[in-house]
């Protein structure tokens, strides 16, 4: 098959390299396509303009993964609803056989649960901007694809982190690390694992559902990963306490970045990866413990 990466950066070249080694070809659209491995076929391509490039006329899947360029409203608007809708209209104008088309989301829609579970079939409560923003990209995807015989899926995602995503590393390392005063659990996933269940949902012979929630099998407690991060490090457990309203979620960076200006996206709940798994999907790093381990033994890298 020929999958087509609309947005390429870390989270979309890792996907772009795990479809390639699977056999099929890619084809991938960024500003800056000279950063590509040589196992995809980069084009020049800004989302946010109206004038794409064509869309390759045996494409059969669709990936779109973007992220704002500044943590502001106009920003997101313009990568996830006008980026999204741009990559639907060439889509259309294509004729190309595409039969999934699958849009990077955040588990930010969901906003704050109070620390409770959250799956597929929570009714989605953005607590700024950036998760009303996203989920309205949702919609527009849905709502442009319905009636058309092109699959929309959704994959939420939680915080990424992985080579080159340090953030809690470097606090802990660093000295800046503190405990929430308040219990509050974080979700995310690694890298890999997120690039892999991206080429999982597109290449699945059954009939995948509309929506999947991407994170590990281990909501954690912010507090506990900062305490697991310093033993592995040979370092003091973080000192004080900050409240929990003013810490951010533990992911960095990709669909799930921190929106600055505005509530923690990240809120206080429990995300269930239920159904992912359901599929068949498997976990390289099931918890941050593996994951951490994995990037402090400088597993991977990130991509450009």
């Amino acid at each position: 098959m020929t999958v087509l990466l609309a947005g390429c950066g870390d989270l979309g070249t890792e996907a772009g390299l795990r479809f390639a080694a699977a056999g099929h070809r890619v084809v991938g659209w960024r500003r800056s396509p000279e950063k590509l491995p040589a196992a995809l076929e980069g084009v020049a391509a800004d989302l946010t303009s109206g004038e794409l490039p064509p869309v390759p006329a045996d494409t059969t899947a669709v990936v779109v993964a973007v992220a704002a360029d500044a943590p502001t409203e106009a920003a997101y608007r313009a990568a996830y609803v006008d980026g999204l809708a741009h990559v639907l209209d060439a889509v259309a104008a294509s004729g190309a056989p595409v039969r999934r088309v699958l849009f990077v989301s955040s588990t930010a829609v969901y906003g704050d649960a109070g620390g409770g579970w959250v799956d597929e079939t929570t009714t989605p409560n953005p607590a700024g901007f950036s998760g009303r923003i996203i989920r309205e990209a949702e919609e527009l995807l849905y709502s442009r694809l319905r009636g058309t015989g092109i699959s929309a899926v959704v994959l939420r995602l939680g915080g990424i982190y992985g080579p080159g995503r340090t953030r809690l590393i470097d606090q802990v390392r660093g000295g800046s690390a503190v405990i929430p005063a308040e219990s509050r659990f974080t979700n995310r996933i690694h890298r890999d694992d997120a690039a892999a269940a991206i080429v999982h949902l597109c290449t699945m012979a059954a009939e995948p559902a509309t929506l999947y929630v991407g994170v590990d099998n281990e909501p954690a407690e912010l507090g506990e990963v900062l305490r697991f991060l310093a033993g592995e490090l040979g370092l003091p457990e973080p000192g004080g306490v900050e409240p929990a309203s003013g810490v951010s979620s533990g992911g960095s960076g990709g669909a799930a970045r921190e929106g600055g200006g505005e509530p923690s996206r990240g809120g206080n709940k429990r995300v269930s990866n239920a159904l992912l798994r359901g599929t068949g999907f498997e976990f390289e790093y099931p918890s941050f413990r593996e994951g951490y381990r994995a990037i402090l033994a400088g597993v991977g890298e990130r991509h450009p």
